[in-house]
């Protein structure tokens, strides 16, 4: 399967034309979006900007990320999937998804504290019981999990999720796709879980992600 992702476009909508581009260029199965579609827009405006995607027939998984409403997890419209909170099954993989972010020092729209961010990972794997056999799962996450080189932003603070690091080293998932700290693009591994911190769209990030018999992913740029 062949994925097309990005995260952080913080409204910019030369990003998402782009990415609808390239995603018709690759031939993607599916599109992930890892949050901050809006900068701290409204629900229509998410809404307008998703469906330049929504417009080139992929399946497109989202979340909404921090600088998004939270009332955007209520957004589901033609083959455009909000899967903050809950599963879905595509092909031979799941995909699950956590928005928002921890606390933060800037009172931002979408913020959990940590329990609040387990709770919603487990309702995740609640909410498809028995369906999720011997499935492999990608995890959709604005934040990037705790402590690793992903969640560390430009003053050295780890900004990122324990509670999803705890959720990685459980449930060990084939790939996490996150964003949030913009300045910490790159790749990392928990155990057998590769993470991938995606950058920030508006500046062009994006990445080709292959998942054959293993996860293969090329960080890349937008042509904007």
């Amino acid at each position: 399967m062949r994925m097309i992702a990005g995260s952080d476009f913080h409204g910019f909508r030369p990003s998402f034309e782009a990415l609808a581009l390239e995603a018709k260029k690759q031939k993607a199965d599916v599109i992930l979006i890892g949050g901050d579609v809006t900068n701290f827009g409204t629900v229509e405006q998410a809404r307008r900007l998703l469906l330049i995607l929504s417009e080139i027939n992929i399946p497109v998984f989202f979340v909404p990320g921090n600088c998004d409403p939270p009332s955007l997890t209520n957004l589901n419209f033609d083959n455009v999937k909000c899967i903050h909170s809950r599963g879905v099954i595509y092909g031979d993989l799941v995909f699950i998804g956590i928005g928002g972010s921890p606390i933060t020092p800037f009172n931002t729209p979408f913020e959990m504290n940590e329990r609040e961010i387990a709770e919603i990972l487990q309702n995740c794997i609640n909410s498809l019981g028995d369906e999720i056999g011997q499935r492999q799962i990608i995890l959709v996450s604005h934040p990037p999990p705790k402590n690793t080189r992903l969640d560390r932003t430009a003053f050295g603070i780890h900004a990122g999720s324990i509670s999803v690091r705890r959720f990685i080293e459980k449930h060990n998932p084939l790939l996490v796709a996150c964003g949030h700290i913009h300045e910490a693009k790159g790749e990392e591994r928990i155990g057998e879980t590769l993470i991938v911190n995606l950058g920030s769209a508006k500046q062009g990030s994006y990445a080709i992600v292959e998942v054959e018999e293993e996860v293969k992913v090329d960080l890349q740029t937008l042509k904007i």
